[in-house]
């Protein structure tokens, strides 16, 4: 049996250059197998796949849908309170939209909200409650769940 897991995200984009070059200001690296209508972004153990918005509809099968449509949150988590602050400032100043600016939350936690260029929701947080590796990774099986929720 494979293991679970998520080898790439893929975003539909209006402007794919446009996508590389705010990804890129966030640290993510364009890999050399991208094309013109796709860019594959590399991260820390994943791929962030940007792809023609009108390519990835008609390619899923399901006819015209309007920019936007489907939902999906993307997340990443920090050590500090004061990464998050960080990441959140270099996205805003790379063109992202604020959303909620980074605050301490109900439950615990630390976190804020941006939408890229092309509106994909991302959330920044730091989670006492969760614990990371060295490298940054959620370490959710051996972290327990110490969550006030």
């Amino acid at each position: 049996m494979n293991p679970a897991r998520v080898s790439l995200v893929t975003l539909g984009v209006e402007d794919v250059a446009r996508a590389v070059a705010f990804y890129e200001a966030l640290g993510w690296q364009k890999a050399p197998q991208s094309v013109e209508s796709t860019a594959f972004m590399v991260g820390e153990a994943i791929v962030l796949a940007l792809w023609q918005r009108s390519e990835m509809i008609a390619d899923g099968g399901e006819g015209d849908l309007p920019a936007g449509s489907g939902s999906a949150g993307l997340a990443v988590n920090f050590q500090s309170e004061e990464a998050v602050l960080e990441a959140y400032e270099k996205a805003v100043a790379a063109g992202a939209r604020a959303v909620k600016p980074p605050a301490k939350v109900f439950w615990g936690g630390f976190s804020g909200n941006f939408r890229d260029p092309d509106g994909h929701l991302w959330e920044l947080a730091h989670n006492p409650f969760f614990k990371l590796d060295a490298r940054g990774h959620l370490d959710l099986l051996t972290s327990g769940d110490q969550s006030p929720r």
